[in-house]
């Protein structure tokens, strides 16, 4: 090849480039490529659980609007975890004269059961609920979970049990939430007396099983104290 040609080449290559629009690194990228993952420190979590309460005395007014209980709840219910990704647990939120319904009915069942010397004190503390702004109620419905026990032979005892862990993650979440947003609340277990009342108020499908009830409200008075057991007696740390 002559020098003029190989100029003319040259030239016309360098020109072509030079034409193109330039291309960012990371858009010139594979796909492939493995982003940097940003760590965040786990303190804020930390101190968010440190801070959960259990608030018995409640009045009937919220630091913020249904929408964002709302909005809380179904955040926390779409993104805990659950086993065998069976996303079996349900979640009913009732508010204003729904949750106060919800007490009243507990107190209509539980009259006739509990023995007169002691009705006074369930009493009270029913109506403690009552004086809230809220309920959040946790079922767990049995079709994926018997689904699973269909499919999965082996562990078929174990999917009930499992379920109730992701239950449990949802409630202790949505009770943490909620405190950050200024409100209290106490997790309770009526259940499986006020179960068939519950379901005929609000409608609420046969294969739910109502696991807990979480009333919520403004502090209307300071929560109890935590004592805590040796945490050395707890945790058990190997290989470090």
């Amino acid at each position: 090849m002559s020098f003029s040609r190989t100029f003319r080449t040259a030239t016309t290559v360098s020109r072509t480039l030079a034409a193109r629009p330039s291309i960012p690194l990371r858009a010139a990228l594979p796909r492939t490529h493995v982003q940097t993952r940003t760590m965040a420190s786990a303190t804020t979590f930390l101190e968010a659980i440190k801070k959960r309460r259990t608030y018995y005395a409640l009045s009937n007014k919220s630091t913020v609007s249904d929408a964002r209980i709302e909005e809380i709840v179904k955040e926390i219910v779409l993104h805990v975890p659950s086993s065998f990704n069976s996303q079996s647990s349900r979640v009913v939120v009732l508010f204003k004269a729904e949750h106060e319904k919800l007490w009243d009915i507990t107190s209509e069942v539980l009259k006739p059961i509990v023995p007169e010397q002691q009705w006074a004190t369930t009493e009270k503390k029913l109506a403690s609920f009552k004086a809230g702004y809220g309920t959040v109620l946790f079922f767990e419905d049995q079709v994926p979970i018997r689904e699973l026990q269909k499919n999965f032979a082996l562990y078929q005892e174990s999917f009930p049990v499992w379920s109730e862990h992701t239950s449990g993650m949802i409630q202790f979440a949505t009770w943490t939430a909620l405190e950050q947003e200024g409100l209290g609340a106490s997790l309770q277990h009526y259940n499986p007396l006020i179960d068939q009342k519950v379901k005929a108020t609000w409608n609420i499908p046969e294969t739910w099983n109502l696991i807990a009830e979480l009333p919520f409200g403004e502090p209307a008075g300071p929560h109890g104290d935590k004592s805590f057991k040796p945490i050395e007696e707890r945790v058990k740390v190997y290989g470090a």
